[in-house]
């Protein structure tokens, strides 16, 4: 393979030798609560929260809400819901969250009124340092009221997306979204204004 249109600095990056992931740590992440208390939480998780057979909304939030996480009313989670760290969670009124949402929120994630994320979406507080040291990296996400996170897109850290915007199946939003319009795609990019052409 020929790689002639490269610098010498990228040559010199292809031999440099694999990041020793033995020595990768926490990163800017910080633990709020003790492991003793995490290992509870992941039990109650896999009987209430994320149990296809617990179909109770009502339950799951109760669930929720006793480990921390700020959810308003008018409230629907589905079952397989998952959510790394409740206490870490916030979410507004009238939110509808889908089968099989994952939440792995190392970080705080918003959810503002009248959001819907649908089945299977991915949200996600958490990378690693590709460069130095693959070092746990946090960032939070906010997804502002009114937007609809549609079935299977990513949600990568750090991101906002905006008011009334809309993520398009399978898409993934690795930067921040601007509101009021349709974005889809790997990286999502705009495809139209949400309410362009409608009388």
């Amino acid at each position: 393979m020929v790689y002639s249109e490269h610098s010498d600095g990228y040559h010199e990056d292809l031999m440099r030798g694999p990041i020793d992931l033995t020595q990768a740590g926490a990163g800017n992440f910080k633990r709020t609560r003790s492991r003793v208390f995490e290992a509870f939480w992941i039990l109650v998780e896999f009987l209430l929260i994320s149990n296809p057979l617990q179909v109770s909304s009502r339950i799951r939030i109760s669930m929720l809400r006793l480990f921390g996480a700020r959810i308003g009313a008018n409230v629907i989670m589905r079952p397989r819901l998952r959510v790394k760290f409740p206490w870490n969670l916030e979410v507004g009124d009238n939110c509808w969250i889908g089968e099989g949402v994952w939440i792995h929120n190392q970080d705080l994630v918003t959810i503002e009124d009248n959001v819907v994320v649908s089945q299977e979406a991915f949200i996600t507080t958490g990378s690693h340092d590709i460069y130095e040291s693959m070092d746990l990296v946090v960032k939070s996400v906010i997804i502002r009221q009114g937007a609809w996170v549609t079935t299977r897109c990513i949600v990568l850290q750090g991101v906002e997306i905006g008011q009334n915007a809309i993520l398009t199946p399978g898409s993934v939003a690795n930067k921040s979204l601007p509101p009021a319009s349709i974005y889809g795609g790997n990286p999502a990019e705009f495809v139209r204004e949400r309410w362009e052409n409608v009388p």
